[in-house]
């Protein structure tokens, strides 16, 4: 059970491999349209590598390229999909759907919204983050300034929620709504766009 009582799903076995993972994750481009710009992953390698180490067989005049170690990409969903968490090296990111969250068309959070939320508030402060990025998007269907104000307005309702609950003067708010930018499904199918329109927080992984 996470700190969000998230439920891994039930799948078959030749689906699991792909629902619940530990997979090494290719780096995200800077033009990769499902990330925002400044929020791609970075990874570095944790000690230094001698080229001079005896140990290392090289071919002659062969020389290391820079080290780096690949982000690696946890993915928890609950059974109905409504809420996803993403672990990597670096981050915690939580993407809730906004229909647990708001009615349609609102930005007035839900009472289960607020419990949802209250779980990741726990979880910040289990990792005594105190970087907050919570960005709201939206499906493509409506106009895209209606789309931009929308989001922007869940995702300040989530930072809202947050703040009262974490209670912390040192946290800082990164806040920002999409609208239909950057979406990770398919807009064609209703199902597609009820994983676009959602809200992410994220915050650095600083505990095992």
């Amino acid at each position: 059970m996470t700190p969000t009582g998230l439920a891994p799903r039930r799948l078959p076995l030749a689906l699991l491999a792909t629902t619940l993972f530990l997979v090494a994750a290719p780096p995200a481009r800077a033009d990769d349209p499902s990330v925002p710009p400044g929020t791609e992953p970075t990874a570095t390698a944790p000690v230094e590598v001698d080229p001079n180490d005896p140990d290392l067989k090289l071919p002659e005049g062969a020389t290391l390229a820079e080290p780096k170690v690949l982000d690696i990409k946890q993915v928890v969903e609950d059974e109905t999909g409504d809420e996803r968490r993403e672990d990597t090296n670096a981050d915690v990111k939580f993407a809730l759907q906004a229909e647990v969250l708001f009615g349609k068309d609102s930005a007035r959070l839900s009472a289960d919204a607020k419990a949802r939320i209250a779980g990741i508030a726990a979880e910040i402060k289990k990792q005594n983050a105190t970087q907050i990025r919570v960005f709201g998007f939206t499906d493509n269907l409506g106009s895209s300034a209606h789309g931009d104000v929308l989001s922007k307005q869940r995702a300040n309702a989530v930072q809202a929620a947050l703040a009262g609950d974490l209670n912390d003067a040192n946290v800082v708010f990164e806040v920002r709504g999409y609208g239909e930018q950057y979406p990770i499904a398919d807009n064609a199918s209703e199902a597609g766009r009820k994983k676009n329109r959602r809200v992410e927080v994220t915050f650095p992984r600083t505990a095992g």
